[in-house]
């Protein structure tokens, strides 16, 4: 094959441009994003259960919904939400599962349940994660809210036919109704009830087909249409008619208004009333090319809207999608020209050229492979083509050099392609496959962290796969025609270069010569060198972190008052933090004097942490100047606005923090679980306590609070006498005070509810429920509700949740990475405080969740997956070298290589992370190949007659160049990143932190300390000569 290559005029540069060609076509279609899609593997299960509270939930929807799927097969997890009205179940797969088998075993199971009460609702399954949100729309217009939802769902409908928007939602309202308020006193006047008004509407308001008449001239359909559907049309609906012809219409006795649900269900946006289109995507489509959708949408529609309506792009998750790409790309373009530039070093500019077209037609060849395992165009993916550069370089710096000693020799150019590259052909593929054992076992990563991460081995096997055709098929044939032309004497500043490299190559000779002279010293030095670096991890002078963080160009407020709070102070509380905000604002300077604060979103009744809803949450939503402008970190300006805020009376919790959270999950996640609600509610309250000690330890909450004070009423003896069970009271204390639902309306192309209830002034204390009238089954005179029934006020919970079949509670905290570090925080409160709290508690489990839990699972599938490709290469290197020790001295690189890992974080001021151990592992390919270099030198020399003591230290001045040359080129492709300052760029630089200074470490390590193992192996006898 190669032979045919070198001397076919064109097959080589057909295949590059196939190559070249496939990689553009490709390239348009594959989406960009942030990060790899993060699958969820969950199933909700929905019961809505009208006016039932969280215990009536707990016990009615999810004790029997956890019965009916006990024993799912593939079930990692059960969680069970039990909130007023509704229950919702999550199942969580085991990532091994099939999805589609897994939803059709739950919905077996839901429609085997026979328990439910009568009123709820048919159960909703749903496959959660299937839509992303990626942007909004804020529509600005302080005009009536029926107005501005008829207009938010106008623009809607024209949102919903552009081509990559999955979903759009509608925030800012709640159910839209039209209400018919009754006061109290006209119903005593007429005799009537809410329900007898809500019987009468349904009556006569009705919309009905009636069947045909069929005639000489035809059919003609009968419908009979009386339904009304505005507030005009329901004012002359009769209600009551008299024997001698008086009627009382609708509005003689009650006000019908268009209105919403809950009035604090209400958006403002910089100020001004507004709503949002929350807008969502399919996992398969590209953010990038839908925000262009977007904004291009956002200016025609501008052009033709009223004055004092405006649309803005707010909530903006994907244009930091652009900008992490441009980084990587700009990174990529200078690690590429530095490679080509340290190429340039040692070959002529027409070898360097050929060797470093290599990059770009195995980088462009490789996209199509990628394509096809699904994956897309993000930080993770652009990263592994960065570190395959040196990998790529390694192959094609071995196969040129191998062919210019062949040429050297006086053979033609032809026959030096073809010989020299059929020389070095088996190590090449040796080469090959060990680096594809050590990635291969990376490409099984489990975990959100792993799903993230396992993008970068996939990608490098594609490139290396394609890479390795480039060198043997391609390079050959270019590098034969450049050997016409390779004749000219070097450059003088060139020459000054290789004699400078010449004496480099000596002084580490001679640095071998001394390793090995004193072999035992050396490596004892470095084994003692490995530990004190180890040490440094385990002292926590270097501390771990799952994952970086990520700064995004939104920063929220989440705050939570106790429930029954009323609007008007949750207001007040959202007015002082923005205050607040913009304090810190005037405090900041940014570049050009630019603002930090580009927009501020206010969402009452929404809060993502507290669980619930009401008039008692709200969320802050700040758009920021983009991160690759900014200098403050969002660690910084949460830090600031915390501070400046300070304590508020009344308040709960507030929690500053960025809308979406990395792959690792929150920082300090505790779950307790038992069934004892009090118990874990006083384990909590210790835990929280114990957290908040902690400097750096901020935002810390749990997930169980106290609902609203709540009235239990309980009949008085006697009721029967009035002829008033239990059931009727309820009923008509439940349609006077909720309401009583007649009719879901269509109108103009907007769903309301139709709906009759007391009028405000007859149910706004608790003196009117007390004297609300109760009518008697027999149609007696309406008596006081507390003539007939005790009331009793307590509180009771507002959510109760249950995972895996046990009561939870879970306690959440946040960690200012600048002061505290989340991994040392948890083992010591693991070490010194859960043994306290199970001993109070006995019946309490405590585990840890979060980024410790989702880093323990990657790590553990790393470690797996490492161990593995460790042991293929192990039985490769076996099966090469025909002994089993050898091998082992080839793989102690890999270690070596820690030491440069660990003092290559401390020096940059840099935790270790997930992506740093990556970053290692990812190493292990390169180093394990500069070895077996190594190890292959000294055996050459060895069977030309050296001593093995000499041929180890020869070994090393052999193969200075094409080791130097394998990690100079690899760093220089990542340098641009490994030096890069933007805020964008710092969840990057562990990983390729990792790899730089573990090859700095490696390659002296390996020309140096490994001769010293190699001639140890020789003191015991255990080399092949």
């Amino acid at each position: 094959m190669i032979r045919f290559f070198v001397h076919h005029p064109t097959a080589a540069n057909i295949l590059m441009v196939i190559f070249l060609v496939s990689g553009l076509a490709t390239l348009p279609s594959m989406m960009r994003e942030t990060f790899p899609e993060i699958k969820k593997f969950e199933v909700s299960v929905s019961v809505l259960y009208p006016s039932a509270s969280a215990k009536d939930i707990e016990e009615s929807i999810c004790q029997p919904l956890e019965e009916a799927t006990d024993g799912i097969s593939f079930t990692d997890e059960k969680r069970c939400e039990a909130k007023d009205n509704i229950g919702i179940m999550t199942l969580k797969m085991q990532e091994s599962g099939d999805m589609s088998q897994f939803i059709d075993d739950i919905k077996t199971a839901v429609d085997g349940i026979d328990s439910f009460p009568d009123n709820t609702e048919t159960p909703i399954i749903k496959e959660l994660g299937r839509t992303d949100p990626v942007v909004a729309i804020a529509i600005a217009a302080d005009i009536p809210k029926p107005e501005l939802k008829k207009l938010a769902e106008d623009l809607k409908q024209k949102l919903q036919q552009l081509p990559h928007i999955a979903i759009v939602n509608i925030e800012g309202f709640s159910e839209h109704q039209l209400i018919i308020e009754v006061p109290q006193h006209n119903l005593l006047q007429y005799g009537l009830s809410i329900n007898d008004i809500a019987t009468a509407i349904r009556a006569q308001a009705t919309d009905l087909p009636s069947g045909d008449i069929e005639s000489e001239n035809g059919i003609h359909q009968i419908r009979f249409m009386e339904k009304r559907r505005t507030p005009e049309q329901l004012a002359s609906l009769r209600v009551i008619s008299s024997q001698n012809g008086g009627e009382i219409r609708l509005a003689d006795i009650a006000t019908i208004s268009d209105s919403f649900e809950h009035l604090e269900d209400k958006i403002t946006f910089n100020g001004k009333p507004a709503a949002i289109l929350q807008i969502q995507k399919n996992k398969h489509d590209d953010s990038l090319t839908l925000l262009e959708e977007i904004k291009t949408f956002i200016s025609e529609q501008n052009k033709t809207l009223p004055e004092g309506i405006s649309l803005h792009l707010t909530r903006d998750m994907t244009s930091i999608v652009e900008d992490r790409l441009k980084l990587i790309v700009k990174n990529g373009w200078q690690g590429i020209i530095l490679v080509s530039l340290a190429l340039y070093l040692f070959f002529s500019w027409r070898y360097t050229f050929w060797v470093a077209l290599g990059l770009p037609v195995s980088f462009l060849g490789s996209f199509a492979l990628i394509t096809a395992f699904g994956i897309s165009i993000n930080m993770i993916s652009l990263v592994g083509l960065l570190i395959s550069i040196g990998i790529l370089m390694d192959d094609a710096i071995v196969i040129s050099e191998s062919i210019a000693t062949e040429y050297a020799k006086g053979k033609s150019p032809a026959d030096a392609a073809i010989d020299g590259t059929t020389r070095v052909a088996r190590g090449v593929l040796s080469s090959f496959a060990t680096t594809v054992f050590i990635f291969s076992g990376l490409a099984f990563l489990q975990g959100d962290i792993g799903q993230v991460l396992k993008v970068m081995p996939v990608v490098l096997i594609s490139v290396l796969s394609v890479s390795l055709v480039e060198a043997f098929c391609i390079l050959p044939h270019h590098l034969m025609h450049s050997l016409h032309h390779n004749q000219k004497e070097p450059f003088k500043w060139k020459q000054k270069f290789t004699d400078l490299f010449e004496k480099t190559r000596h002084k580490v000779g001679r640095l071998a010569d001394m390793s090995v002279r004193y072999r035992y010293g050396a490596v004892g030095l470095t084994i003692a060198l490995l530990l004190f670096s180890i040490s440094m991890l385990a002292t926590g002078v270097l501390k771990f972190k799952a994952f970086p963080d990520l700064d995004g160009d939104v920063v929220q407020a989440r705050i939570l008052l106790p429930q029954g709070t009323p609007l008007s102070r949750t207001e007040a509380v959202v007015n002082k933090v923005i205050h607040g905000l913009q304090q810190v604002d005037q405090q900041l300077e940014e570049v050009e004097g630019q603002r930090l604060l580009k927009n501020i979103t206010v969402s009452y009744n929404q809060n993502q942490d507290a669980f619930e809803t009401g008039t008692h949450i709200a969320t802050i939503s700040v758009d920021l100047l983009s991160a690759d402008q900014r200098q403050t970190t969002m660690d910084t300006l949460t830090r600031l606005w915390r501070a400046e805020v300070g304590d508020v009376a009344d308040v709960i919790n507030i929690q500053y923090k960025q809308p979406t959270m990395g792959p690792a999950g929150r920082a300090i996640e505790i779950r307790l679980q038992g069934n004892d609600l009090e118990q874990l509610s006083s384990a909590s309250y210790e835990l929280q306590n114990w957290l908040r000690g902690y400097n750096g330890v901020v935002d810390v909450m749990d997930d169980l609070r106290q609902g609203k004070p709540q009235l239990n009423i309980s009949l008085l003896p006697g009721n029967l006498v009035h002829n008033l069970p239990a059931e009727s009271i309820a009923k008509q204390l439940r349609a006077a005070y909720q309401g009583v639902k007649i009719d879901d309306i269509q109108y103009e192309g907007e769903d309301y509810e139709l709906q009759v209830k007391l009028d405000l002034a007859s149910r706004d204390s608790l003196a009117d429920f007390e004297n609300m009238r109760i009518y008697s089954t027999k149609g007696e005179t309406p008596i006081p509700l507390r003539a007939v029934a005790e009331i009793t006020e307590d509180r009771s919970y507002a959510r109760i949740h249950r995972i895996d079949n046990m009561r939870a509670v879970t306690v959440y905290g946040d960690v200012d990475a600048d002061i505290a570090n989340t991994n040392q925080v948890l083992l010591n409160t693991q070490k010194e405080f859960f043994p306290q709290l199970k001993n109070k508690y006995p019946d309490v489990k405590i585990t840890l969740e979060g980024e410790v839990k989702n880093a323990a699972v990657t790590g553990g599938s790393l470690r797996k997956g490492f161990l593995l490709g460790a042991i293929g290469i192990f039985l490769l290197l076996s099966l090469q070298f025909r002994n089993y020790l050898e091998p082992i001295i080839v793989m102690l690189a890999i270690p070596l290589a820690f030491i440069g890992v660990i003092w290559g974080h401390i020096i940059m001021g840099l935790d270790l992370t997930m992506p740093s151990v990556m970053g290692f592992v990812s190493l292990a390919g390169i180093v394990v190949n500069d070895s077996i270099l190594l190890v292959e030198s000294v055996k050459q020399r060895a069977a030309e007659g050296f001593s093995v003591h000499d041929a180890a230290s020869q070994a090393s001045r052999d193969r200075f160049r094409a080791i130097f040359l394998t990690s100079f080129t690899t760093i220089a492709g990542i340098a641009p990143l490994l030096l890069e300052s933007s805020l964008q760029a710092q969840v990057l630089i562990p990983l390729v932190t990792s790899i730089g200074f573990g090859l700095i470490a490696s390659t002296l390590l390996v020309l140096v300390v490994l001769p010293a193992m190699y001639s140890i192996l020789e003191d015991f006898g255990f080399t092949e000569n």
